[in-house]
């Protein structure tokens, strides 16, 4: 049973075999890099912002908080979403139809993810128990137990399932055949990974604030970040420039670090201003998600008590700091725009244009926070779930560049 009191980010939060490994290492090495109830019930929700709803479509099959939702990358046609019921589905994005469920899991569903080419899709459970299904078949192909599950991650060029866990290990598969390696960090929980566009190394983030990259072939550390180096508090995110030139590293410590990662070294420290001592102690804050700009030199922050702060990093200063009501969640940029998607606990998903720091538009519809969202290929639709039992899809009308 989770224990939703805590504040969303704890569930999130709480969410290799010895091998010669020739046969991974060489599906790593043989990639073309140049191919292309819910918690509180209403604890944090405004009165009344149920009152309109602005969605397309409702999924409404999950009985408990959804906590988490991928889009296939492929056709952006299917959404898996996965929750607090143990339950994990499989279903279209256009009307909400269900496609198949992910049946087995004892435990809240927290991960979920297809594929680089959607052939498969991952549903991880806080318990440990790992599934990954064959799509067009609507089949479980294999499945895995490791220790309480952190997070899950494809690689994004090749059939490679990367996880993290609570004892210290980030573990990597190779789907179906289930070789796998582990690369095995400080004694203490794997709180976020990420895999570098170069499809060879993935920067690794820790609950004493370590932050590692690893080498996936190799199997070694190439560079590890720790002391004052690293973070003074647990990893809660990371992120790569798209070149993979670029590494952000978010924790609880309220600092984002950006990170060479040829060299290892901070490049530069941002920091959440700080507040009165009364309001610092009445108010948690972290930073929950970041990401750098595909278009523009510019990099955002989300943190716990609703601020979004836009960083020239040019400059390596703040652009533009854009208030929420309350705490945000997650943020995304557009692929091919300096338009920056958060949502958050109020209820809302929101664009702002990262270039003036204005608000474009805001979409809401759930009656609780919003807990995860996905944004399809070209930006037009918006895949929310929801401490209300509820996904949703937006259709977003997209503002005059």
């Amino acid at each position: 049973v989770v224990d939703l009191s805590l504040g969303w980010w704890v569930i999130l939060k709480l969410s290799f075999l010895s091998l010669p490994a020739d046969d991974l290492a060489d599906e790593i090495e043989d990639v073309d890099l140049e191919e292309d109830a819910a918690w509180g019930e209403d604890e944090g929700v405004e009165e009344g912002m149920e009152a309109h709803d602005d969605s397309e479509v409702t999924f409404s099959k999950h009985t408990a908080s959804v906590f988490c939702v991928s889009l296939d990358p492929k056709t952006n046609t299917l959404a898996v979403t996965g929750g607090e019921d143990d339950k994990a589905f499989v279903w279209r994005v256009k009307d909400g139809e269900l496609l198949f469920e992910c049946t087995g899991h004892k435990d809240s569903v927290t991960c979920v993810g297809f594929s680089y080419d959607s052939t498969f899709v991952v549903t991880g459970d806080m318990g440990g128990f790992i599934k990954v299904w064959r799509v067009d078949a609507k089949e479980e192909i294999w499945s895995f137990e490791v220790g309480d599950l952190e997070w899950t991650e494809w690689h994004p060029q090749s059939p490679v399932l990367l996880a993290g866990t609570a004892d210290g290990n980030c573990w990597m598969w190779k789907i179906p055949s289930g070789e796998c390696k582990t690369f095995q960090g400080p004694n203490c929980p794997v709180t976020c990974g990420c895999v570098l566009p170069d499809g060879r190394r993935a920067v690794v983030g820790y609950e004493d604030g370590t932050v590692r990259i690893w080498d996936l072939k190799q199997g070694n550390s190439l560079h590890v970040l720790k002391g004052n180096e690293g973070h003074q508090g647990p990893l809660t995110c990371v992120a790569s420039q798209k070149d993979g030139s670029l590494i952000l590293t978010g924790s609880v410590d309220c600092h984002a670090k950006l990170i060479n990662s040829a060299t290892g070294k901070v490049v530069s420290v941002f920091k959440a201003e700080s507040k009165p001592a009364a309001e610092e102690e009445a108010e948690f804050n972290s930073v929950e998600s970041l990401g750098f700009c595909n278009v523009m030199p510019l990099a955002a922050i989300g943190y716990l008590d609703g601020t979004l702060a836009i960083y020239d990093l040019a400059t390596q200063t703040l652009r533009h700091k854009c208030q929420h009501e309350s705490g945000i969640v997650q943020l995304l940029w557009e692929e091919s725009s300096p338009v920056v998607y958060t949502c958050s606990l109020d209820g809302a998903v929101r664009l702002w244009d990262a270039r003036s720091g204005k608000l474009i538009s805001e979409y809401r519809g759930h009656s609780a926070e919003i807990l995860d969202f996905a944004l399809n290929k070209d930006a037009s639709l918006v895949v929310t779930t929801s401490g209300d039992h509820q996904a949703k899809v937006f259709c977003v009308q997209q503002p005059d560049r």
